[in-house]
């Protein structure tokens, strides 16, 4: 039997404990530049006096739980770097842990850099200079239906739809017979209007000439009102369908990649991000490069939705369960 080959200083150069940690959906509060510290999310952890005894240090990638049970479920050691961490959680080997993490991470297909500047391994949507921006749209399309019948099936209430200006559009142009969405800029101002099409018309989504989805953040200017937790999602139907559940502070990246634009209003306006990308194949894959990029500044959490499902087509109890801790 042949055995997988394994690179373990490569694992433990790529695979920082914060992407372990998203990828666990773990938060933790960020102390200074260098340490996070939060409830040990070993299942070993069984001290309840010692709640927020789990430490991370960020530039030396290691970790420590200075509870009892924890040092005694490990022979007296508090902690380690993150083959041991995901070792723990999993209860298994140093080398399975270091194969589930090169699994998860794609270890030798990304760039082995810890920081800011890791930006491997995830797709770019369009990268542009800082100063280029979006236009000011010239006009609001008039007489948008609200309370079209497609927005109803796709569970999308009139006073949800309203509060987003989308509906059906049944007047002249190119937007003409589609549900459209109006797209605002950090500040609120309209630079777009999307059209989704009501049947099997190509292109699904159309967009204007000249729109750059990678520098803006959909619903950006609404959300920065609602708190520093953010919750991240793909699409238009995927943030009014959160937002509906009651959780306002959402966002939609128009795709399943990040721009450095994107990255950069999240990092500005949030503290914590909670990642629900769809959960097929593309958004599963998605969820930790994204995760991987934001770690190193905010802290970060990847929501699982289940396989095969997009959040607009969860309930708005699941959504609240999902993203709302403590909710169930």
């Amino acid at each position: 039997m042949i055995r997988r080959w394994v690179d373990f200083r490569a694992v433990k150069a790529c695979v920082s404990m914060e992407m372990a940690l998203a990828r666990y959906g773990v938060m933790l509060r960020r102390l200074g530049r260098c340490y996070l510290r939060g409830r040990c999310p070993l299942p070993t952890h069984a001290s309840k006096s010692s709640a927020q005894s789990f430490i991370v240090n960020t530039q030396k990638n290691a970790w420590a739980c200075h509870s009892s049970s924890c040092a005694a479920a490990r022979g007296g050691r508090l902690g380690g770097n993150v083959l041991d961490f995901v070792a723990s959680m999993e209860k298994c080997s140093i080398r399975a842990a270091a194969l589930q993490l090169q699994d998860w991470f794609g270890v030798g297909a990304i760039p082995c850099r810890l920081g800011r500047a890791s930006r491997g391994g995830t797709e770019i949507s369009c990268e542009l200079a800082d100063g280029e921006v979006n236009r000011p749209l010239p006009f609001t399309l008039p007489g948008i239906d609200f309370r079209h019948s497609y927005l109803a099936e796709r569970g999308i209430s009139p006073e949800t739809a309203q509060h987003f200006g989308t509906g059906f559009f049944p007047g002249k142009g190119c937007m003409q017979g589609r549900i459209v969405v109006p797209i605002h800029d950090e500040d609120g101002i309209l630079v777009a209007y999307a059209g989704r099409a009501l049947d099997q018309v190509e292109p699904k989504y159309r967009f204007p000439a000249g729109f750059r989805k990678s520098l803006v953040l959909f619903n950006l200017h609404r959300a920065v009102r609602h708190g520093k937790c953010v919750v991240v999602v793909e699409g238009f139907f995927d943030c009014f369908k959160v937002h509906q559940a009651g959780l306002p502070c959402v966002v939609a990246l128009m795709g399943c990649s990040i721009s450095h634009r994107q990255e950069d209003f999240l990092e500005r306006h949030f503290n914590d991000v909670m990642l629900l990308l769809d959960g097929d194949n593309a958004g599963r894959t998605a969820s930790v490069t994204v995760a991987a990029r934001l770690v190193h500044k905010l802290s970060t959490k990847v929501v699982s939705v289940p396989d095969g499902s997009q959040p607009d087509q969860l309930s708005e109890d699941q959504l609240r369960c999902l993203c709302v801790p403590g909710y169930f």
